[in-house]
């Protein structure tokens, strides 16, 4: 959870025990009242109504029962409101307890109006000449109960996501569901179908009442059933319908590219489940980015892609690449007079220089050796004109240098077929080149040292690059480098 998530759960969490004892109570209250508008049309037949003591005894009840199951309530629900009220994490067993909330306060209220119904049918049995009414006065205070307790569960739910949330932020489910779904889903339905038609069905087979129920009965528990469905509905869509919400903008950042994504937790259930494992994937997905950065940071992001595509192993191919090595004249006292410290500072500024040059131009920086670079165009990947991209990172590279006036240096282009590939052992490969033209640009660096433009190309490197490059580089003498039997023609920058 952010830091701001947490701020309004710990708020949320304070004011959700008061807020579930008035929603409990604001629930029993429409349960009572719509079955004392069902008592009230009650009678035999025989026109001798006992109403009045049936109706008095269930006010006594309501007196005691109500302040007696707040109370339990509230003992029940004590290990959860002292970490609340304390601002500290939960243990797993607190945890556990507070996942429980709505199901233990709808619990509670189904036994007191269990307790209700069993006391109003001997009531109603003793009261009326026909005791076969006590059967329909307790059936009709059951059903009751069981509505208000259905509705007590989903509305305590609802209040309580700050608590679920507070809960599952410090221990995330892990397969052990409360209530999922699909007993949410059943419990709608038994609510808005079940219930119900349980009630009509109860009124046409009831015995004491062989004319069959009045048409006002039948009305109001239709209106009744209607707008306790139409409250179930309502809360059931919002409590799946918010967190899939929530759920499809986190997927749609992470398919962006966003992998900052924390999703509050705040369902026990299916959702839950869901809930956490929308945030380990994030966080799989911007750990695995991360190790991506910081492959690509250390091995040059070409060759982290080919490794990521095709794996690693040792071997290579041979293909026609472009060598460009680029080196530090007078390093040795260079770094003397500046000491260890600013000269790395130097380096970095002058490596910064060199990899977006390369980069720029398509190319890769193979490696770094001390004050030096070797960079490849044409490997791991196909390039149109390594020749050329080769060259023109080289003159950028010397403007660029020249311009900062820190170093002096020499760059040397080659081109020809290399071998590119892993080599090392199968614990530590590294990505390197090997041929003739990577050793030639080694040794055209050292003439380029001592030449004004500070960058020498071999001839063929030259005459093979494509566009209009060659245009900015003019024929010098033929040497014999170092290791060849034969001389290199070079060029030089106009």
């Amino acid at each position: 959870m952010t830091r701001r998530s947490v701020a309004r759960s710990v708020t949320g969490g304070r004011l959700a025990v008061p807020l579930i004892v008035l929603v409990v109570l604001a629930a029993n209250i429409i349960g009572v009242g719509t079955v004392v508008l069902l008592l009230i049309g009650v009678e035999d037949g025989s026109g001798d109504t006992g109403r009045t003591p049936v109706l008095w005894t269930a006010a006594a009840y309501l007196v005691l029962a109500f302040p007696l199951a707040t109370v339990v309530g509230l003992r029940r629900q004590r290990v959860t409101n002292r970490w609340l009220v304390a601002g500290r994490p939960p243990t797993r067993e607190e945890a556990t307890h507070a996942l429980r909330v709505p199901l233990d306060t709808a619990v509670v209220a189904g036994t007191v109006w269990l307790l209700g119904a069993l006391l109003m049918g001997v009531a109603s049995a003793a009261a009326f000449p026909d005791p076969r009414v006590g059967w329909r006065v307790g059936v009709a205070v059951l059903l009751g109960g069981v509505a208000t307790a259905g509705v007590t569960y989903l509305l305590v739910a609802w209040v309580a996501r700050a608590v679920t949330a507070r809960a599952l932020a410090e221990h995330p489910p892990v397969g052990r569901l409360a209530l999922g779904v699909r007993i949410r889903l059943l419990l709608t339905w038994g609510l808005t179908s079940g219930v119900p038609m349980l009630g009509v069905v109860l009124l046409y087979l009831d015995p004491s009442n062989p004319r069959g129920p009045g048409k006002g009965a039948v009305v109001f528990l239709v209106v009744v059933a209607l707008l306790v469905g139409a409250l179930a509905t309502l809360l059931i869509a919002r409590a799946v319908g918010q967190p899939l919400r929530e759920l499809r903008r986190a997927v749609q950042q992470v398919g962006q590219g966003e992998y900052d994504v924390d999703v509050v937790v705040d369902d026990a259930g299916e959702i839950g489940l869901l809930q956490e494992g929308v945030n380990s994937m994030a966080a799989g997905l911007a750990e695995r980015e991360r190790l991506r950065d910081l492959f690509g940071r250390h091995v040059g992001t070409s060759v982290a892609q080919q490794a990521l595509a095709t794996g690693v192993s040792l071997g290579g191919e041979v293909r026609t690449a472009a060598a460009l090595f680029v080196d530090i004249a007078g390093s040795t006292s260079l770094v003397r007079r500046t000491g260890p410290e600013e000269m790395v500072g130097l380096l970095n500024r002058f490596f910064e220089v060199v990899v977006d040059t390369v980069e720029a131009e398509g190319g890769l920086v193979n490696k770094f050796e001390g004050d030096a670079a070797l960079c490849v165009f044409g490997a791991p990947t196909d390039h149109p004109d390594p020749s050329g991209a080769a060259l023109r990172a080289a003159r950028r590279i010397c403007d660029a240098v020249a311009e900062a006036g820190e170093v002096d240096i020499g760059v040397g282009v080659a081109c020809g077929r290399v071998w590119a590939g892993q080599v090392g052992a199968a614990s530590r490969l590294e990505y390197t080149v090997i041929g003739d033209p990577v050793n030639e640009a080694a040794r055209l660096t050292e003439l380029a040292k001592d030449h004004p433009g500070r960058a020498v190309a071999s001839g063929s490197t030259v005459t093979s690059a494509g566009g209009d490059e060659r245009e900015h580089w003019v024929p010098d003498r033929e040497v014999e480098l170092r290791g060849r039997d034969e001389p290199t023609p070079t060029w030089v920058r106009r």
